[in-house]
């Protein structure tokens, strides 16, 4: 590289696309269905199967599938909904867009997971959903999480936008709570460009989540509450427009097609970093439960003090690396602290987040890619030490 070129940039993800999606989209455009077609109905056909589910619905976002799920399970005015503050402002959004209470829960300091324990405190006498993350991949402790769900009548949804294709217990997720949210952002464990879903085995509750992305809207006539003419269709509820249509299905077939590769060279290249960075004293490397199979949908390490975070930073920055911070907790935000939302009120989430670094990980990276980021990372790192 000649002398002040700076460094190629590789950013903490990126979407992994070919032919096969490339043929897929081609074969929607060149048909007669462009939104909602045969092509929805595969996908979500091919996501059940994946999650181990009855049924998927595909939505736009991962945000509308937080929102309609959480719809469906009841959530609204007078009620509240209990969830971890480390994550993407859509978790708690969707509780606030649908007039409920949000109450933050603070964080397992090993995995960044919701804590059981505090969540069991967070739980009010109007709490209607607990809303669990599978942080950064690793999915959450179902098992307890289940057990608290039951005990306090609460209803439990799943934020898995990061952890499709992961297991806990032997399980898939989609098949762990009451109903999962999924995303399908181009960093996810697969993309439809932009995207999301809502995995679920009640029929009621999966029905109120189709109706809500599609304007509250009703046509089967078995649920219709007037008799009318074959066109006739009835709005039940204020729902929205949150489908997402055939040519995005298309590539998100394509994609679960290859989510098994994709998986197993995200858990390499987690095992080639771990490997190598584990004598480096100034990190805290990413923790992994025995009993799940990691999605490491992001790898995220933590400098061991907070002061030295801006530092490692700006070096891999400079490097070349695309760093990222994964997350900002909610309630920390200028939006939540109008709320009245109180900084120190989840002291390990904030500490977590303090610490915390995203680096880059992703199928399509070479093996020179990851090379290049675990000497990047521990000569940044161990000149901090």
């Amino acid at each position: 590289m000649p002398e002040g070129t700076p460094p190629p940039f590789l950013p903490y993800a990126r979407q992994a696309l070919g032919d096969a999606e490339i043929e897929a989209v081609t074969a929607v455009l060149r048909g007669e269905w462009l939104t909602t077609g045969p092509t929805v109905a595969a996908f979500e056909a091919a996501l059940a199967k994946r999650g181990a589910a009855r049924e998927a619905v595909a939505v736009n976002s991962g945000t509308a599938a937080l929102h309609s799920a959480a719809f469906a399970l009841g959530l609204e005015h007078g009620t509240s909904m209990v969830t971890s503050p480390l994550t993407f402002a859509a978790t708690a959004n969707v509780g606030l867009h649908l007039g409920a209470t949000v109450r933050f829960a603070d964080v397992d300091a090993a995995t960044g997971n919701l804590d059981p324990e505090a969540a069991a405190e967070a739980l009010t006498p109007d709490s209607r959903l607990l809303v669990p993350i599978d942080y950064a991949g690793h999915p959450a402790a179902w098992t307890e999480f289940r057990k608290l769900a039951d005990a306090h009548d609460v209803r439990l949804l799943a934020d898995a936008a990061h952890s499709l294709g992961a297991t806990y217990r032997g399980r898939p997720v989609g098949s762990l709570a009451d109903l999962t949210a999924l995303s399908f952002h181009p960093v996810k464990p697969i993309t439809t460009a932009e995207g999301g879903a809502i995995l679920g085995d009640d029929e009621e509750w999966m029905f109120r989540a189709r109706s809500f992305q599609t304007h509250g809207m009703v046509r089967d006539p078995a649920r219709m509450e007037t008799a009318g003419d074959p066109w006739h269709q009835e709005i039940h509820f204020l729902g929205l427009n949150y489908r997402l249509p055939d040519v995005l299905c298309a590539i998100g077939l394509a994609q679960l097609e290859r989510l098994d590769g994709f998986l197993a060279r995200r858990r390499a290249i987690a095992a080639r970093y771990l490997e190598a960075w584990a004598g480096l004293a100034s990190l805290e490397l990413p923790a992994s439960a025995p009993h799940v199979e990691h999605g490491w949908h992001i790898f995220v390490i933590r400098v061991r003090d907070a002061a030295l975070r801006r530092p490692l930073f700006d070096a891999l920055r400079a490097a070349g690396l695309g760093i990222q911070v994964h997350y900002e907790p909610v309630h920390t935000h200028p939006y939540y602290q109008r709320l009245g939302y109180k900084i120190g009120s989840c002291p390990v989430a904030e500490n977590f987040a303090a610490r915390a670094l995203t680096i880059p990980l992703f199928p399509a990276m070479t093996d020179a890619d990851v090379e290049r980021v675990i000497e990047t990372v521990a000569e940044a790192a161990g000149s901090l030490a």
